[in-house]
């Protein structure tokens, strides 16, 4: 005779196991047996909230709606080193713009690809149409994401994510904060998130604060430093960082809240020691690993990055984008025999067509530096088969044809003047530029 399970506890097997369909579908059948069954509603909920769950804390996406109907006023001529979203007020510590590429909003492109550096802060429309609706994190599950004691959290998080009805989660909220009295510190955080997520910043800092002053936890501090950062005042986001340090030492989260931060405004020294001590207290983070490689990488160190980058290879990471940086490091550490065996692997790894383009630009920069042009201009013009929109390959591609000779393929002096002079408020001290500036006067001058 065989003895079943119970369906329940089935359920909650398939729940631990991330099987969420199936535990859904058992609880489906418990309530149709039960329809008054809690534990089965607050399970059920639970699964189809965790099929969509976003954690709140990484994703700071900013949409259409953000980018064109923003209301919030900020100063013109920003003090430096207090601004994320003006280019220029960068405290320095780092390489140039002409060694380390940067973003269109002047930051430097980060060694790790995050929500709010590169795909949440979109720099186009195009950009912001492209990037998703949800995403995964790597972080752990949190207090906020693990509360799902009773019944009316999980319904919380329910309609929240799973449904998307913030307006309904916030009357929730609210009226399950009125019913503590006002002393429960995780409705208001909820009910900070709502507010968050409607625009309303200052009535979501307030509920925040509230929080924090009835229960010290890790996650409202990270809440309050993303909403400064929407805000556009990093130093009070700063400031908060190092307060919730004092009473968590050595939280990773923290420490990594204070180096992306830095990352962003351009100070990258200051950034790279927090990446270390982030690394003291948890050696396999792989953030810090690949934005110290990054930057060993950009100051002329390549053998330093390659051994940050073969510990994430020892760490299990495999993809494109750590086999492309692995290429690119053992050709500028003169490692000639690993190099194009790391690009066959990125090229095989890639996911589209964008990080394929990529390779083949990176490709095309090897092949200049061995001196073979005719296949650099073969890899850019792949590189433009993949992507159109590559304007590092045009770049290196109307380079290419100045040394063949064929001035009409590039475009008139006129032009050519312009854009130096836009080169040249966006980077003063850029050589190159000024080099070309002085040939168009001459020319002009001549005529």
């Amino acid at each position: 005779m065989e003895v079943s399970m119970d369906p329940l506890f089935l359920a909650w097997s398939y729940s631990r196991r991330r099987k969420l369909q199936q535990c859904s579908d058992i609880c489906t059948k418990i309530l149709q047996e039960n329809p008054y069954d809690q534990a089965a509603w607050s399970l059920k909920t639970r699964a189809l909230t965790e099929m969509v769950y976003i954690d709140e804390v990484e994703v700071d996406q900013e949409g259409i709606a953000e980018m064109m109907l923003d209301e919030s006023s900020i100063a013109q001529v920003a003090r430096p080193g207090t601004s994320l979203r003006l280019p220029g007020t960068s405290q320095g510590g780092g390489p140039t713009p002409a060694v380390r590429p940067m973003t269109q909003s002047g930051r430097p492109i980060t060694g790790f690809v995050r929500p709010s550096t590169q795909s949440g802060r979109p720099g186009t429309m195009e950009q912001a149409i492209k990037t998703p609706r949800t995403a995964s994190t790597a972080r752990p599950v949190t207090s906020a994401s693990g509360r799902f004691i009773r019944l009316g959290t999980t319904l919380f998080e329910y309609i929240f994510h799973h449904e998307n009805d913030v307006k309904n989660a916030l009357d929730l909220a609210a009226q399950a904060t009125e019913h503590a009295q006002f002393k429960d510190w995780w409705w208001k955080v909820q009910l900070g998130k709502c507010y968050y997520r409607l625009g309303l910043y200052r009535e979501a800092e307030k509920q925040f604060r509230s929080a924090l002053n009835h229960q010290e936890v890790v996650d409202t501090y990270l809440y309050l430093a993303k909403l400064y950062q929407r805000l556009d005042q990093p130093i009070t986001a700063l400031n908060l960082f190092k307060q919730g340090l004092d009473h968590f030492p050595g939280e990773v989260t923290l420490l990594t809240g204070i180096a992306r931060i830095h990352e962003e405004m351009n100070n990258i020294a200051s950034a790279t020691e927090y990446y270390k001590d982030v690394l003291k207290q948890d050696n396999t983070h792989v953030e810090a690993i690949a934005c110290i490689g990054s930057n060993h990488f950009y100051t002329d160190q390549p053998e330093i990055a390659l051994r940050f980058y073969r510990r994430l290879l020892q760490m299990g990471v495999y993809n494109c984008q750590l086999y492309n940086n692995l290429g690119l490091c053992c050709f500028y550490a003169q490692q000639y025999d690993m190099t194009l065996s790391s690009f066959e692997r990125a090229l095989a790894l890639v996911a589209n067509d964008e990080e394929q383009a990529d390779v083949w630009y990176n490709i095309g920069h090897v092949a200049v530096g061995i001196g073979d042009l005719v296949l650099a201009y073969q890899c850019f013009k792949l590189a433009l088969a993949f992507n159109n929109d590559h304007a590092e390959a045009y770049n290196n591609l109307a380079v290419l044809e100045l040394r063949k000779g064929r001035i009409e393929q590039i475009g008139d002096l006129q032009s050519s003047y312009t854009a130096a002079l836009k080169s040249e408020d966006a980077f003063p001290e850029h050589v190159d530029t000024q080099q070309l500036l002085r040939q168009l006067r001459q020319h002009f001058a001549a005529l």
